[in-house]
């Protein structure tokens, strides 16, 4: 049985747009966009994963988010657990930090991307949610 890679995900919104930044090509799912986040560490909180690393990745401090989708998928060689937060209270400006890709993208039009199969239950949950926000 696969280990399962807990992480935490942080939905960067402002306005109707979210900001996006796209994996590099020699990566697990590689070559595909996705919600900024990462691993959560042995003895670290998910709010705290979170902080750290839209911190090291986009270079943003969140000052408060909300719970958008909590959800476990199997890749086959990995599986993994994606907690996910709107984050639409933060500090700094989104920037990739690590020389990837990024964009902000109308929520709306997002479905067309190209995301790790994990990632499509996460843009179904922002459209509902933005859909009765405005």
């Amino acid at each position: 049985m696969s280990k399962v890679v807990h992480v935490a995900v942080g939905v960067i919104v402002s306005g109707e747009q979210v900001f996006l930044t796209k994996r590099a090509d020699d990566v697990h799912q590689g070559g595909k966009w996705e919600f900024p986040g990462g691993k959560v560490e042995p003895d670290e909180g998910v709010a705290a994963a979170l902080h750290r690393e839209l911190q090291e990745e986009i270079g943003i401090d969140v000052l408060s988010c909300i719970p958008l989708i909590d959800l476990t998928h199997d890749y086959g060689d990995k599986i993994v657990r994606l907690e996910t937060f709107i984050v639409d209270n933060f500090q700094g400006e989104p920037s990739a930090q690590e020389g990837q890709e990024e964009a902000w993208f109308e929520i709306n039009n997002i479905g067309n991307l190209n995301f790790p199969k994990a990632n499509v239950a996460i843009v179904e949950a922002l459209q509902t949610y933005y859909s009765s926000q405005y």
